[in-house]
């Protein structure tokens, strides 16, 4: 799977899934949550209240409705806590729950944001550092995926994204 690191607008990819680093309700929020509900559209709302939520971690999918994308994977990450409550560990999963997720509807493209490091309070050297690993990791033999974005949100964490990716 090639990684690439992308500056700009999550919603305006046209991948096959773009993740949402969602609040456990999946009822919109905030950042990069409150921009995908705005561009999906009032049927993402719709879906993720069938989906009677996420717990931390974890990763449930729906469809892109009006976003360029088919889907959006949904994923909760930690808040930050000080590092002593498991915070690397929950934010390590929301990355292998969301690839594995979109291997299990045979996705071939998924972008990411940088999970928990808005409001969630995640350093975001640390946060990127677990992304580029859990990213970089193995990957099935049979794996859809081919192709992994990193979305920052400002130059300041894309350079921190090159930085790990260049290593």
């Amino acid at each position: 799977m090639k990684i690439e690191l992308w500056e700009g607008d999550l919603t305006r990819l046209a991948v096959d899934a773009l993740v949402n680093a969602a609040n456990s309700s999946l009822l919109g929020g905030g950042g990069v949550d409150g921009a995908i509900h705005r561009a999906a559209g009032p049927e993402l709302l719709a879906a993720c209240r069938r989906l009677g939520g996420c717990p931390t971690g974890e990763a449930r999918l729906t469809p892109g409705f009006r976003l360029p994308a088919r889907y959006v994977i949904h994923t909760v990450g930690p808040v930050w806590q000080g590092g002593g409550h498991g915070e690397a560990q929950l934010l390590a999963a929301c990355y292998r729950n969301s690839l594995t997720l979109a291997e299990r509807h045979g996705l071939a493209s998924i972008a990411f944001p940088a999970i928990s490091c808005g409001i969630y309070g995640y350093p975001a050297e640390q946060a990127a550092a677990i992304a580029v690993a859990e990213l970089r990791g193995p990957r099935p033999a049979d794996s859809s995926l081919r192709q992994a974005l990193l979305v920052a949100f400002s130059a300041e964490m894309a350079g921190l994204y090159r930085r790990l990716l260049d290593a």
